[in-house]
């Protein structure tokens, strides 16, 4: 039975969890969810793994955007892996799981973040700076405790190139829920984000020319959590090719990202869902 369920386990693990890169409410373990758990299982990782297929997303356009801010966005969903180690999507960047073991993964990565563009909200970002589109880098890693209790935790670090600037980082952890087969994995878990004042103070912050602009008070941030919060993901294996999954992640806000003026909504919200072919 057990290895039944390792092998429904590789589908699930080679699902990407979202279809855009940063800004996002999902949990940063919602991206990669699982993979670290295939050698725990002693999964037969085949040589490639290519995922197509369509998502839409309901989301906050930025962190801190009010729920009329709040869009319905489509688009498609791409992912190839080479074994376990070299992985790329459209959520979670192109990477190399540098070392890996029976219980643990980690690498490093390239991403995307999408900035913030007064556009996107011309009543309440209006005389503000626009957060231009930059690459990130991340390190990160995984482990698993063990096949009797699979709790995953996983860290990471993230340095924005420019656009929002500064150095972003995340602690989590997840686990697969009560109730799962070989037609229906889920995992849950919750999540913290630590950011540098750098990255908080172009993100959230109002220099005295931005008040003169926009009206707002003066703000500086300072380091700390930024938010807290907690995700879910659910995966059906509807055929041997087909599969359908959803992702719902609520954060809250914390510190700077909490009390500065530009929050208009310190709890925010993402649910995910796509229809994904594998070969």
């Amino acid at each position: 039975m057990r290895l039944r369920f390792a092998a429904s386990l590789l589908c699930v693990c080679a699902t990407p969890a979202a279809l855009s890169q940063t800004p996002s409410s999902l949990q940063e373990w919602q991206y990669s969810r699982g993979w670290v758990l295939l050698r725990l299982f002693e999964v037969d990782v085949p040589k490639k793994v290519t995922l197509v297929g369509v998502a839409a997303e309901r989301g906050p356009l930025y962190v801190g955007a009010p729920p009329s801010s709040y869009r319905t966005r489509g688009g498609p969903v791409l992912e190839l892996r080479y074994r376990d180690i070299a992985f790329a999507s459209v959520g979670e960047g192109a990477g190399v799981n540098i070392l890996r073991g029976k219980n643990y993964l980690a690498g490093v990565a390239v991403g995307y973040d999408l900035g913030r563009y007064v556009s996107e909200d011309s009543v309440h970002l209006r005389g503000l700076a626009d957060v231009s589109r930059a690459p990130v880098l991340k390190l990160f890693g995984s482990y698993a405790i063990s096949r009797d209790f699979p709790l995953v935790l996983r860290s990471d670090l993230r340095k924005f190139v420019g656009g929002a600037a500064g150095v972003e980082g995340d602690v989590g952890a997840y686990v697969p829920l009560p109730g799962c087969s070989r037609s229906l994995w889920m995992f849950a878990g919750p999540g913290i984000t630590w950011s540098d004042r750098r990255h908080l103070t172009r993100s959230f912050g109002i220099s005295p020319v931005d008040s003169l602009r926009s009206g707002y008070p003066q703000f500086q941030p300072h380091a700390g959590v930024e938010s807290a919060g907690f995700g879910f993901s659910a995966s059906w294996i509807l055929s041997t090719r087909w599969m359908l999954n959803a992702d719902a992640a609520v954060n809250r806000l914390s510190g700077s990202a909490r009390d500065t003026p530009l929050t208009a909504q310190r709890v925010q919200h993402v649910v995910t869902t796509s229809v994904v072919y594998v070969w």
